[in-house]
């Protein structure tokens, strides 16, 4: 799997342009099962922070990932201008991603793995519904998305999602997830966004079931939705 901005082992990463030059951290807090990672490097978790998440893959059981405390209701708008919440995905299986169109290598990559584990699944099986939620909204309008989750790599039938600045923070604070804007005036982006790196699979019932890191290949991802599901 390609190697993630936002690295579980927090090791450092320089010269990879001015995108990657941006602090990040991935704390897992416990008890409050606080996630955050983002888009770049760091030498040291957020503050606060007591450890890492690390998904084990399967050797730990892709089913002791479940915590009751992450996942919640959203209310957002989808790359065809309607209205859902998470009403709109019960009765299947629904992975959920943060992330946005700008990300240079992050989001790109967890995407394209995901659309590697849905192949890797058996004959027969379904791959779960598809949603990446934008950290984004000033620049991820339903237009913009709607081209960007047509990306050939990506899962088939990815669903982006936005909304007002109040929303999304309400459906990132549901799944523990972070995001901050990071301000790159020499780019010409203008800035760019650290956020949690997590891939959360919920039940038909919007209930967590498991969770991916960036540790987790599309092997160990089809391995785990197919034991699952």
């Amino acid at each position: 799997m390609p190697d993630l901005c936002g690295s579980l082992s927090l090791a450092p990463s320089a010269g990879m342009g001015a995108y990657r030059r941006m602090r990040t951290s991935f704390a897992f807090v416990l008890p409050t099962l606080f996630l955050l990672a983002a888009c770049g490097a760091s030498d040291a978790p957020a503050p606060g922070g007591e450890g890492i998440a690390r998904s084990g893959g399967m050797k730990s059981g892709c089913a002791s990932r479940a915590y009751s405390e992450i996942g919640g209701p959203i209310s957002l708008i989808d790359h065809t201008g309607a209205r859902v919440t998470e009403e709109t995905y019960k009765g299947q299986p629904t992975v959920v991603y943060f992330g946005f169109t700008y990300c240079p290598d992050v989001c790109p990559a967890a995407l394209s793995t995901l659309g590697a584990a849905y192949r890797r699944l058996p004959e027969g099986e379904t791959a779960p519904q598809t949603l990446l939620i934008t950290v984004d909204p000033e620049r991820d309008t339903p237009e913009a998305l709607a081209t960007y989750v047509t990306t050939p790599a990506f899962p088939p039938g990815l669903v982006g999602l936005t909304g007002s600045a109040a929303e999304i923070r309400a459906a990132a604070d549901h799944f523990k997830a972070d995001y901050a804007r990071i301000e790159q005036p020499e780019s010409l982006a203008e800035y760019t966004m650290d956020h949690t790196n997590l891939i959360y699979v919920m039940d038909e019932n919007w209930k967590l079931k498991t969770f991916f890191t960036h540790e987790d290949t599309p092997e160990t991802i089809s391995a785990c939705l197919a034991e699952l599901f």
